[in-house]
Protein backbone atom coordinates (compact mmCIF):
# COMPACT_ATOMS: atom_id res chain seq x y z
CA UNK A 1 0.00 0.00 0.00
CA UNK A 2 1.38 3.20 -1.17
CA UNK A 3 2.31 5.42 1.94
CA UNK A 4 0.47 9.21 2.45
CA UNK A 5 2.39 11.54 0.92
CA UNK A 6 2.59 15.61 2.58
CA UNK A 7 3.69 18.28 1.09
CA UNK A 8 5.51 20.63 3.08
CA UNK A 9 5.58 23.47 1.43
CA UNK A 10 2.50 26.70 1.24
CA UNK A 11 3.55 27.22 -2.11
CA UNK A 12 0.24 27.06 -4.21
CA UNK A 13 2.61 26.71 -7.15
CA UNK A 14 4.56 23.20 -5.88
CA UNK A 15 1.13 22.21 -4.78
CA UNK A 16 -0.34 22.60 -7.95
CA UNK A 17 2.50 21.19 -10.17
CA UNK A 18 1.94 18.02 -8.28
CA UNK A 19 -2.15 18.48 -8.45
CA UNK A 20 -1.72 18.61 -12.37
CA UNK A 21 0.57 15.08 -12.25
CA UNK A 22 -1.86 13.16 -10.60
CA UNK A 23 -0.10 12.70 -7.15
CA UNK A 24 -2.51 12.67 -4.08
CA UNK A 25 -0.79 14.51 -1.40
CA UNK A 26 -1.55 16.79 1.69
CA UNK A 27 -0.22 20.18 2.60
CA UNK A 28 1.76 20.57 5.78
CA UNK A 29 3.01 23.72 5.80
CA UNK A 30 7.31 23.22 7.52
CA UNK A 31 7.64 25.85 10.37
CA UNK A 32 11.04 26.70 10.47
CA UNK A 33 12.77 30.20 10.68
CA UNK A 34 14.00 30.28 7.13
CA UNK A 35 15.92 33.38 7.16
CA UNK A 36 18.00 32.96 10.37
CA UNK A 37 19.00 29.22 9.32
CA UNK A 38 20.08 30.67 5.39
CA UNK A 39 21.68 33.55 7.48
CA UNK A 40 23.70 31.21 9.41
CA UNK A 41 24.49 29.15 6.03
CA UNK A 42 25.58 32.16 4.40
CA UNK A 43 27.94 33.28 7.84
CA UNK A 44 29.41 29.80 7.22
CA UNK A 45 29.86 29.81 3.49
CA UNK A 46 27.74 27.39 2.46
CA UNK A 47 27.24 27.22 -1.35
CA UNK A 48 23.93 28.36 -2.58
CA UNK A 49 23.51 24.56 -3.74
CA UNK A 50 24.05 23.36 -0.33
CA UNK A 51 21.96 26.27 1.43
CA UNK A 52 19.08 25.27 -1.10
CA UNK A 53 19.23 21.01 -0.03
CA UNK A 54 19.53 21.76 3.77
CA UNK A 55 16.65 24.43 3.83
CA UNK A 56 14.81 21.81 1.77
CA UNK A 57 15.56 18.90 4.17
CA UNK A 58 14.75 20.54 7.16
CA UNK A 59 11.13 21.45 6.48
CA UNK A 60 10.64 17.33 5.58
CA UNK A 61 12.21 16.49 8.70
CA UNK A 62 10.43 19.47 10.80
CA UNK A 63 6.76 17.61 9.45
CA UNK A 64 7.61 13.97 8.79
CA UNK A 65 8.56 14.40 12.92
CA UNK A 66 4.42 14.77 13.27
CA UNK A 67 3.66 12.27 10.07
CA UNK A 68 6.40 9.40 11.05
CA UNK A 69 4.19 6.81 8.34
CA UNK A 70 4.29 9.68 5.55
CA UNK A 71 6.36 10.42 2.32
CA UNK A 72 7.16 14.00 3.14
CA UNK A 73 8.37 16.54 0.34
CA UNK A 74 10.49 19.71 1.66
CA UNK A 75 11.56 22.06 -1.01
CA UNK A 76 13.68 25.77 -0.97
CA UNK A 77 14.48 27.56 -4.38
CA UNK A 78 17.92 29.79 -4.05
CA UNK A 79 18.56 32.58 -6.46
CA UNK A 80 22.58 32.75 -6.50
CA UNK A 81 24.37 35.03 -8.90
CA UNK A 82 27.97 33.95 -8.35
CA UNK A 83 28.16 33.43 -4.67
CA UNK A 84 25.38 35.83 -3.84
CA UNK A 85 22.55 35.11 -2.29
CA UNK A 86 19.13 36.88 -3.14
CA UNK A 87 15.67 36.56 -1.10
CA UNK A 88 12.07 37.37 -1.44
CA UNK A 89 11.72 41.10 -1.42
CA UNK A 90 10.71 43.15 1.30
CA UNK A 91 9.21 46.15 -0.42
CA UNK A 92 8.85 47.16 -4.50
CA UNK A 93 12.40 49.41 -4.02
CA UNK A 94 13.96 46.40 -2.87
CA UNK A 95 12.63 44.20 -6.04
CA UNK A 96 13.92 46.71 -8.16
CA UNK A 97 17.28 47.25 -6.51
CA UNK A 98 17.62 43.56 -7.05
CA UNK A 99 16.38 43.67 -10.73
CA UNK A 100 18.41 46.32 -11.62
CA UNK A 101 21.93 43.77 -10.04
CA UNK A 102 20.63 41.05 -12.23
CA UNK A 103 20.12 42.86 -15.71
CA UNK A 104 22.69 41.79 -18.09
CA UNK A 105 24.43 38.88 -16.67
CA UNK A 106 23.53 35.09 -16.00
CA UNK A 107 22.28 33.79 -12.50
CA UNK A 108 20.91 30.49 -11.02
CA UNK A 109 17.66 29.57 -9.87
CA UNK A 110 18.64 26.28 -7.47
CA UNK A 111 15.31 24.10 -7.08
CA UNK A 112 15.62 21.24 -3.90
CA UNK A 113 13.34 18.62 -2.85
CA UNK A 114 13.75 16.51 -0.12
CA UNK A 115 11.43 12.79 0.72
CA UNK A 116 11.97 12.41 4.30
CA UNK A 117 10.32 9.26 5.51
CA UNK A 118 11.05 6.04 7.76
CA UNK A 119 12.81 8.58 10.18
CA UNK A 120 15.39 9.58 7.41
CA UNK A 121 15.74 11.42 4.07
CA UNK A 122 15.34 8.82 0.99
CA UNK A 123 15.90 10.65 -1.79
CA UNK A 124 17.28 14.26 -2.51
CA UNK A 125 17.55 16.33 -5.96
CA UNK A 126 19.03 20.00 -6.70
CA UNK A 127 17.52 21.26 -10.38
CA UNK A 128 20.10 24.49 -11.81
CA UNK A 129 18.48 26.39 -14.01
CA UNK A 130 20.56 29.68 -15.96
CA UNK A 131 19.00 32.60 -16.75
CA UNK A 132 20.61 35.62 -18.90
CA UNK A 133 18.70 38.69 -17.93
CA UNK A 134 18.17 41.69 -20.81
CA UNK A 135 20.00 44.97 -19.94
CA UNK A 136 16.81 46.21 -19.37
CA UNK A 137 16.29 50.19 -18.41
CA UNK A 138 15.09 51.30 -15.25
CA UNK A 139 12.61 52.47 -16.49
CA UNK A 140 10.95 49.36 -17.57
CA UNK A 141 11.91 47.95 -14.25
CA UNK A 142 10.57 50.17 -11.52
CA UNK A 143 7.39 50.36 -14.63
CA UNK A 144 7.47 46.23 -13.98
CA UNK A 145 7.87 46.17 -10.72
CA UNK A 146 4.97 48.84 -10.37
CA UNK A 147 2.34 46.35 -12.39
CA UNK A 148 3.23 43.23 -10.89
CA UNK A 149 4.34 43.72 -7.18
CA UNK A 150 1.58 41.45 -5.68
CA UNK A 151 2.54 38.94 -7.79
CA UNK A 152 6.04 39.12 -7.83
CA UNK A 153 6.66 40.24 -4.18
CA UNK A 154 6.89 36.02 -2.95
CA UNK A 155 9.18 35.27 -5.96
CA UNK A 156 12.76 35.09 -5.28
CA UNK A 157 14.56 37.17 -7.89
CA UNK A 158 11.33 39.79 -8.30
CA UNK A 159 10.15 38.22 -11.47
CA UNK A 160 7.59 35.39 -12.34
CA UNK A 161 8.40 33.57 -16.21
CA UNK A 162 4.97 32.59 -16.27
CA UNK A 163 4.20 35.90 -16.55
CA UNK A 164 5.63 39.06 -18.12
CA UNK A 165 8.46 38.61 -16.08
CA UNK A 166 9.44 36.29 -19.08
CA UNK A 167 10.45 39.72 -21.15
CA UNK A 168 13.21 39.92 -18.88
CA UNK A 169 15.37 37.37 -20.30
CA UNK A 170 17.00 36.24 -23.63
CA UNK A 171 17.99 32.86 -22.74
CA UNK A 172 16.80 29.98 -20.19
CA UNK A 173 19.05 26.74 -19.85
CA UNK A 174 17.55 24.29 -17.77
CA UNK A 175 14.06 22.48 -17.18
CA UNK A 176 10.76 24.62 -16.56
CA UNK A 177 9.32 22.91 -13.49
CA UNK A 178 12.62 23.92 -11.54
CA UNK A 179 12.17 27.82 -12.17
CA UNK A 180 8.87 26.74 -10.71
CA UNK A 181 10.71 25.58 -7.23
CA UNK A 182 10.29 21.92 -7.98
CA UNK A 183 12.20 19.10 -9.98
CA UNK A 184 9.42 17.54 -10.77
CA UNK A 185 10.53 14.87 -13.44
CA UNK A 186 13.30 13.55 -11.28
CA UNK A 187 10.29 13.34 -8.04
CA UNK A 188 8.18 11.70 -10.31
CA UNK A 189 10.44 9.24 -11.16
CA UNK A 190 11.37 8.75 -7.88
CA UNK A 191 8.33 8.27 -6.20
CA UNK A 192 7.23 5.70 -9.35
CA UNK A 193 10.14 3.75 -8.92
CA UNK A 194 9.48 3.16 -5.30
CA UNK A 195 5.65 2.14 -6.34
CA UNK A 196 4.11 5.21 -4.94
CA UNK A 197 3.05 6.45 -8.30
CA UNK A 198 1.35 3.54 -11.18
CA UNK A 199 3.40 2.51 -13.47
Amino acid sequence: MAAPIILASGSEIRATLLRNAAVSFTVVKARIDEDMIRQSLIAEDASPRDIADTLAELKAQRVAAKHPQALVIGCDQILAKERQIFSKPGSPELAIAQLQSLRGQTHQLLSAAVIYGEGKPLWRHVGVVRLQMRDVSDTYLRDYVDRNWESIRHSVGAYKLEEEGVRLFTRIDGDYFNVLGLPLLELLSYLTLRGELPS
